[in-house]
């Protein structure tokens, strides 16, 4: 017993080093990992200047706990290893005390092992496939009962009834597609195709031609990155443009439409759970503050919200525990409850993933989306859908 309780005390002794760095000085360090090169930039880079803005806000009203936030800022390089050594330094040699960062599911899975084998959470802010529930992340971004659901729905509704998949060759879009197929059978719809091409691909001459000869009422598009400008393109050049075959995209928003040009993707369509000519003065608040720091041609998109969002309900969750400690900071954050938010109002259920209302927007002529449809409500997340995963569920969880 003696031994063990040195042992405990050496234990203890060692952690609380390896604490005490990223509280040294009245300050506290936080992660930001997102990809600032490579295909994934596009997206990632607006991303991590939202993070970025919330950590600036919290420290302008002195910071949390009394201690001001310092970003240790690393690039993910689209590279799911990369995020895998990247999130290993920031808590093993950086001493931070959370994470916020990631957007393709490969870069995610690849960091998941990282933040159980060391304790430690991470934020992850953007829509992904669902299948999966870890004690170690919270997963602000939809599950694909409040986007990808929904948005066949809608196209249900609006008579489109050949439906063609389109996506990059990921965990994310093949794991969508598998649940949006069944989905698309069970209500008696036809899937016209399926294809995929690498993360960067910009080939699209072939599956154009498959397009052509399917005849699809509508695309739904999983394509991630700057593959997008190469098929738009590409369908354009072919005479398929938006206003002749519809497309539903679940990974374009407001940058990547300004970076490719309104022209090329006007009045395609797009699911998410924030646009920034939503209402409300949480809104239009964010929209401004983004503007002034980052320039007033900025514009703001759905995952730079949820990552907005995920720094301020850390800091509640931090303020709400009394502790920076990681498992702490989970359990608070889902006994938060509905906040207000440029989302509007929004919680993490119990199993660590985010209430919040799904909309459909119709990307105008000057960048912006026109809401069409939203949802009666904040829907509920529902990680492993029933259909294609019967008798999986998530509940809250015990462990860290």
């Amino acid at each position: 017993m003696k031994h063990f309780g040195l042992a405990a005390a050496l234990l203890a002794t060692t952690m609380l080093g390896a604490v005490r760095p990223a509280l040294a000085d009245g300050t506290v360090k936080v992660g930001v990992l997102q990809s600032l090169s490579g295909t994934m930039a596009i997206s990632e880079v607006p991303l991590e200047d939202a993070e970025l803005l919330a950590i600036s806000q919290l420290n302008a009203k002195g910071g949390v706990l009394g201690k001001k936030i310092v970003p240790v800022v690393e690039d993910g390089a689209s590279d799911p290893s990369t995020f895998a050594q990247k999130a290993t330094k920031l808590i093993e040699e950086d001493k931070v005390v959370t994470v916020f960062g990631g957007w393709t599911s490969s870069s995610r899975k690849a960091m998941l092992p990282v933040f159980q084998r060391l304790h430690s959470l991470l934020w992850y802010p953007v829509q992904f496939e669902g299948n999966e529930c870890s004690p170690n992340i919270m997963y602000s971004g939809a599950q694909p009962n409040q986007q990808a659901l929904p948005a066949l729905t809608w196209a249900e509704q609006k008579g489109y009834k050949k439906i063609f998949l389109l996506g990059s060759d990921y965990v994310y879009p093949r794991t969508a597609n598998l649940i949006l197929k069944k989905h698309i059978a069970h209500a008696g719809l036809t899937l016209s195709g399926e294809e995929y091409v690498p993360l960067g691909g910009t080939d699209f001459s072939s599956i154009v031609a498959e397009i052509e000869q399917a005849k699809p009422d509508i695309i739904i598009n999983t394509l991630n990155g700057d593959s997008n400008v190469s098929f738009f393109k590409q369908m354009a050049a072919a005479g398929m443009t938006p206003d002749k075959l519809p497309v539903m995209s679940f990974s374009i928003a407001e940058p990547e439409a300004q970076a490719m040009g309104p022209s090329l993707l006007a009045g395609s369509y797009t699911s998410w759970n924030y646009f920034q000519s939503l209402p409300g003065a949480a809104n239009a608040a964010f929209v401004a503050a983004y503007k002034v720091k980052y320039g007033a041609n900025a514009v703001v998109d759905d995952p730079m919200v949820h990552g907005y969002v995920d720094v301020m309900e850390w800091a509640d969750a931090v303020k709400k525990a009394g502790t920076f400690d990681p498992k702490a900071v989970r359990n608070a954050a889902v006994a938060l409850g509905f906040q207000d938010s440029p989302l509007g109002e929004v919680k993490f259920a119990p199993n660590q993933s985010m209430v919040q209302t799904g909309y459909i927007g119709q990307l105008q002529p000057d960048g912006q989306f026109k809401v069409i449809w939203s949802s009666p409500g904040p829907i509920e997340p529902v990680p492993y859908d029933p259909l294609t995963f019967p008798g999986k569920s998530c509940g809250a969880h015990s462990t860290f």
